[in-house]
Order: C-alpha cells, then sequence, then structure tokens
C-alpha cells in the first residue's frame, strides 16, 4: 500500500511509483504509436478515407464514463469493506484480550489466548493471500497446537475455536462467571463475521464479463478516436488520443487492482503492516516490551 505525504502539484505530474502507469505503458504506447501513424496518412486505410468525426466519440465517452465510474465504485467499495473488516480485527481482538486480563481471575493464562488471537490475525492473512504460515505459526504456538492446525483447511476458523476452548476451559475451571461468558464471547462472533467477510470479498470477485465489456470498449474506442480527430486537430492527434487513452486505460487498471483488495500490488491493503501492528498491541497489553513497529518502505510506504 502506498502511503505518501502531500506532494507539491508538480511532483504530483511525475509520479511513478503507484501510479498503474507501468501496468498501462505497453497499450498506451501502441495506442499512441497507431494514433501517430493514422496521423501520418491522415486518416485513410489505402485508398479510402475513414469518414468518423468526434461526434460518435462523445456519445461512446459518456457511456464508458458511466461504466467506468460503476466499475471503480464497486472496487472501492470492496477495498473499504475489506479495510473495516481489518479494522474489525484489531477492535475485536483487542477487546478479548482485554476482558481475558480484567473478566478472568487470575488472568495467568492471558498469554495462551492472546498468542492463539496473534496466529489468528496472521492466519488470516496467509489464507487470503494463498501463502504459508507455518513460520508464523513456529514462533506463536505450542507443538500441540500446531500439530492440531497442521491437517485443518480453514487455520483461522480453526484457531477462532481453539481461542473459544480457552474461554469455555477457563469457564468450567470457575475462573470466568458464567454471567460474563456472554460478553467476551461476543468478540469472538465478531471476528468469525470478520473472518467470513474477508472470505466473502477474496472469492467473490466482480462478474468477468464487465471487466471484458470495458476492456474491449476502451481499446476499440482508443484505436479509432484518431481517426475522428485526425481532420479537426492535425499534429496534435496522438497527444490527444495519448491523453485520454491513459485517462481510460488508468481508471481500468486502477479499478481492477483495488477490486482484489488483499493482493501484493501497489495499492492493496497493508496486511503485513497491520497484521504486525495488532500482534504489537496484543504483546504490549501483556506487558511486553515492544519496540516500535518496522515496515518495509520499499513495499509499503513511500515518502
Amino acid at each position: 500500500m502506498i502511503v505518501r505525504p502531500g506532494l507539491h502539484w508538480l511532483r504530483m505530474v511525475f509520479v511513478w511509483r503507484g501510479s498503474v502507469l507501468r501496468d498501462i505503458a505497453p497499450q498506451l504506447l501502441l495506442v499512441t504509436g497507431f494514433a501517430i501513424l493514422v496521423t501520418v496518412i491522415h486518416g485513410q486505410l489505402f485508398a479510402w478515407k475513414v469518414p468518423l468525426n468526434f461526434v460518435p466519440f462523445s456519445l461512446i465517452g459518456l457511456t464508458l464514463a458511466i461504466f467506468l465510474g460503476f466499475r471503480n465504485n464497486t472496487s472501492y467499495a470492496r477495498y473499504w469493506e475489506a479495510r473495516m473488516l481489518w479494522g474489525s480485527v484489531l477492535n475485536e481482538t483487542r477487546i478479548l484480550l482485554r476482558q481475558a486480563l480484567t473478566l478472568v481471575d487470575p488472568p495467568g493464562d492471558a498469554p495462551l489466548l492472546a498468542a492463539r488471537l496473534i496466529a489468528f490475525v496472521h492466519a488470516l492473512r496467509h489464507q487470503l493471500r494463498k501463502t504459508d504460515p507455518s513460520a508464523d505459526f513456529e514462533r506463536l504456538l505450542s507443538a500441540e497446537d500446531r500439530a492440531r492446525l497442521l491437517p485443518a483447511q480453514f487455520k483461522p476458523a480453526m484457531l477462532l475455536l481453539m481461542a473459544g476452548e480457552w474461554v469455555r476451559d477457563r469457564r468450567q475451571a470457575g475462573q470466568i462467571a458464567p454471567a460474563l461468558v456472554p460478553a467476551i464471547e461476543h468478540p469472538l462472533g465478531q471476528l468469525t463475521d470478520a473472518l467470513g467477510g474477508c472470505e466473502r470479498i477474496a472469492g467473490t470477485p466482480i462478474p468477468f464479463t464487465y471487466a471484458v465489456i470495458i476492456h474491449r470498449t476502451i481499446f476499440l474506442y482508443c484505436v479509432l478516436l484518431p481517426f475522428g480527430l485526425v481532420d479537426s486537430i492535425g499534429p496534435m492527434t496522438p497527444v490527444i488520443v495519448a491523453f485520454i487513452a491513459y485517462t481510460f486505460f488508468a481508471l481500468e487498471a486502477l479499478g481492477a487492482e483495488i477490486e482484489e483488495p488483499f493482493g501484493m500490488q501497489q495499492n492493496d491493503l497493508a496486511l503485513d503492516a497491520m497484521s504486525r501492528m495488532i500482534e504489537s498491541t496484543l504483546r504490549e497489553m501483556l506487558g511486553e516490551v515492544q519496540q516500535p513497529i518496522a515496515v518495509d518502505p520499499s513495499v509499503y510506504i513511500h515518502t
């Protein structure tokens, strides 16, 4: 995820990292090169002059802008919901550990619950990114817990079950008053909701046909555009075509990038940084001395 301070307006013009320009450069160069060719031949294919003007492009451009707006609004809604769900994970893990430290008598077993909650956070990140959580489990969990998780397909859900079993064991040992159990179970239910919400976003992309329609329309629009402009603006045709193509291609690429907010692209959510922050705050609540959170600037933050 790119996090920047406010930049001078002139620097914003030349920003490269996080601007999706790298992704759209090949198609942008192709369209611009074709516009240069059309300008040189003055809109003629062999002996036939292509009879286009700017009127149909004005109508199609309006429709295309509406489609792009829908796609980007939908993509950003998914992105923002994913961020809200991870904010819920932070809040509910804090609440649950605070309750373990203040409502359980004595609170000596709270580090076991904290370890399972921290492991849940990292397991959720790994599940969403389809990466291996073994290294995090090795440093966080006991051999018994790791052996139990090994065959599990949905490891975050299993860790929530293990956290619930911790509550059950404390209740059976008389360390939690029965009347307080619903209050402690509530954040566990909220974590389950957050897990399900993340799985829903990761497993239900925007229907592919929207991407196909938008991509084809943008490409055909940009390819035909120089034929409609060359008679009106002449040598400036490639410049205007490049500008319009950049706008459409960039909006399309941005919508596709943030549609899957759990990935590793520059504008996706910084799940590594958020996982470390959640782990740090829970360890601090246990009284452990925490070092400042180190975030790799080459991956997440560019100042």
